[in-house]
């Protein structure tokens, strides 16, 4: 290769830049550069807190070149590594820039190990420069992003999961808190995201460091960030042919018009929730090896903290969602949380999501009865506003659809009088409450608050405590082996008027639904008026009481018949989409008809479908009309004015400046000055209008 005499050694970036094209014939001028930078280094080592620029273009220079001449720059990587340990925090910001930017070039080209300068790099976490932590932070995660781009390493990623480990209980609060950062955002980018991360970063929750405590808490607060889209795929919708078929051949109605409507959309939504995506809210959390250890620990730590009440209320919040999340046991954290139930405690609305996400079925009925008594004691009461009594209802709600045996019978009715309360969020806030128990506990309401019984109502059981209804079967199979249809067909008796609606669907063994209370009521009057009357009479009051025994025994008979329908659709055949869709379908049609002719009600959403998390707006939910107050309708008003014409009278003149027409002139003249022109254009009345045309007529006659 032919030599450029023009070519000083001086000139680095061409010196590079032919080395790299042809290493051997440059080796002379390496070496002189090599020794060059020994001279230089041992020079630099007696003032390393003074910029050597020499040094800097060196050491960048060696970097470049390292993979041409690898035995000659074996010692290169240590020499830089000692160099930074040994002068961390004496050497100038730049210049240990630099030196950390050659290392990285190295490590880029495999000629040191990652290990090696993890440690190095967290060291120089004790340096006062934020702009080389930042640095060093983002090139730590995209290394271990890049070395597990196209497969696990476990190797390595033990020896670096145990590396960060020991960090987090360093002493340095910079190094602590950096490499549970770097951990948290390797979870987020999918590269560590097993259950050893997540339990590490769990550790970091008991930290004596409050910046290390807040990062992990917020950790497990958070939510994922690649959650599935809510995207549903057309053919997941229900079939809505059958019903629209049954609708076409069947007498047309206004009210069958809008019923097909109804069930069609409450079918398609009850589907379209059923196909969504699962997603996590917090699925750290799902991965914790020890929960119940966990949040004992965490509980304890809250116990005996003098931190913010900002950090109280995270350490508070992960609690919950442990102990509603895993169904654990935690009594004393119930009781902790009632010293805060007071409308005037500062975040108080949280501390109430706090205890409906800490609320599940296991927790006896014994320990969160005091919860909801707190409430109604400190909340739902007339001394308070209606604003509070509003959230104390709504929060009432939530734990009680999370657990339904808290509620007793007498605080319920009296929680269900709000209903007619004068205030609409309140009212509002109860008749939720009262539409909750109409669909897990009916029982426990007032005869006049269960509403219209339905199909799917008659099929709750309820369950004690610690009882579990597991079924063998699916509900609604047996609408695959019998020969009703699916869809909703209603229809109108011969002679009736369109208003009258009768429920074609039903069997025949179907019948009015008549409740036990009921049933004891009239059969005790009908006795007790019986005695004073003949034999005969009382004949026919004990045939109407066996009567109604017999449709009861024959009601049971029915609801028999339909299990082991659906046992039997269930065990012997394999259900295929259109199958489901039908089930879907039918179970639909029971949440909207009662059993009585002609008797409708709204499907509700089916608590056992709730959201593992509480949302917050769930509980500061009162129903009140929209620019409520003063200042929000004063900001919709001036949001309206944005890019408006200003408001009055336009002038129409092409210049402003130009002078102005005596009709424009009299709007801004005194009054005074106006006065005789505004009263000649009073408009007469009907009266002084005919005095006028008569004295006219009269003028105009004596003129002839």
């Amino acid at each position: 290769m032919v030599r450029h005499n023009n070519q000083l050694p001086e000139n680095l970036p061409q010196l590079q830049n032919l080395i790299k094209r042809d290493p051997d014939s440059y080796k002379d001028e390496f070496m002189q550069q090599y020794h060059h930078f020994q001279n230089t280094l041992e020079v630099f080592s007696l003032t390393p807190e003074k910029h050597n620029k020499t040094l800097d273009e060196l050491v960048m220079f060696m970097a470049q070149v390292a993979q041409c001449y690898t035995n000659e720059l074996a010692n290169f990587p240590q020499q830089l590594i000692d160099l930074l340990q040994k002068y961390n925090t004496l050497l100038d910001n730049n210049m240990r820039m630099q030196f950390c930017r050659a290392l990285i070039l190295l490590r880029n080209k495999n000629l040191l190990a990652p290990t090696d300068l993890l440690e190095l790099f967290f060291q120089l976490l004790r340096c006062q420069d934020k702009n080389l932590r930042t640095f060093l932070q983002a090139h730590i995660i995209n290394d271990i992003k890049n070395i597990n781009a196209k497969h696990k390493n476990a190797k390595l990623n033990t020896t670096l999961q145990n590396f960060m480990f020991t960090m987090l209980k360093d002493t340095n609060t910079r190094a602590a808190k950096m490499s549970v950062d770097i951990m948290i955002e390797l979870y987020k980018k999918n590269v560590w995201n097993d259950t050893k991360t997540v339990n590490v970063i769990a550790t970091g929750c008991f930290s004596k460091i409050t910046k290390v405590t807040v990062a992990s808490l917020k950790f497990f607060l958070g939510k994922d960030e690649d959650e599935k889209s809510d995207d549903s795929d057309s053919e997941n919708e229900i079939d809505t042919k059958e019903v629209m078929m049954s609708n076409k051949f069947n007498k047309k109605s206004r009210k069958r018009e809008k019923n097909l409507n109804k069930v069609k959309k409450l079918a398609a939504k009850a589907y379209k929730n059923k196909s969504k995506a699962e997603s996590f809210n917090f699925s750290a959390l799902h991965l914790i090896h020890d929960p119940q250890g966990m949040a004992e620990k965490l509980f304890h730590q809250l116990e005996s903290t003098t931190k913010r009440f900002e950090v109280k209320l995270m350490t508070l919040d992960v609690i919950s969602r442990l102990i509603g999340l895993h169904q654990l046991f935690l009594f004393n954290f119930y009781s902790y949380l009632q010293r805060f139930m007071q409308p005037h405690q500062r975040e108080v609305t949280r501390i109430l999501q706090f205890a409906a996400q800490a609320s599940h079925e296991l927790v006896p009925p014994d320990i969160m009865e005091p919860i909801l008594k707190t409430l109604a004691n400190n909340f739902i009461t007339e001394r308070n506003s209606s604003d509070v009594m509003a959230i104390g209802l709504n929060a009432v709600r939530e734990i009680c659809s999370r657990c339904p045996l808290a509620m007793n019978e007498y605080l319920l009715q009296d929680l269900s009088e709000y209903k007619n309360y004068r205030d609409r969020s309140v009212m509002m806030a109860s008749r939720s409450l009262i539409q909750l128990f109409r669909n897990i506990r009916p029982q426990l309401l007032h005869r006049k608050d269960r509403g219209r019984p339905t199909e799917a109502t008659e099929e709750l059981t309820e369950l004690q405590y610690g009882e579990v209804a597991a079924k063998d079967y699916i509900r609604g199979a047996d609408v695959l082996l019998t020969n009703e249809k699916t869809e909703v067909e209603i229809d109108s008796e011969s002679g009736s008027d369109d208003d009258e609606w009768i429920d074609i669907a039903h069997s025949d063994n179907e019948i009015d639904e008549v409740t036990e209370s009921e049933e004891d009521t009239e059969s005790e009057k009908d006795i007790s008026n019986g005695s004073n009357e003949s034999a005969a009479d009382l004949d026919k009051v004990l045939s109407k009481v066996e009567r109604k025994k017999l449709k009861a025994t024959r009601k049971l008979q029915d609801k028999a018949d339909k299990v082991e329908l659906a046992k039997k659709a269930t065990m012997e055949r394999i259900l295929t989409d259109e199958d489901f869709k039908r089930i879907d379908l039918a179970n639909v049609k029971k949440q909207v008809f009662s059993t009585k002719k002609g008797l409708k009600r709204i499907a509700e959403q089916d608590p056992k479908e709730r959201s593992e998390l509480v949302k917050l707006g769930d509980i500061e939910n009162i129903y009140k009309k929209r620019k409520h107050d003063k200042q929000t309708r004063i900001e919709s008003v001036r949001q309206g004015q944005e890019g408006r014409e200003k408001f009055g009278y336009k002038d129409g003149r092409m210049n402003i400046h130009c002078s102005k027409t005596n009709r424009e002139k009299r709007k801004t003249k005194n009054y005074q000055m106006m006065r005789h022109k505004v009263q000649a254009k009073v408009k007469r009345s009907f009266k002084d209008k005919q005095i006028a045309l008569r004295n006219h007529l009269i003028k105009l006659k004596k003129m002839k």
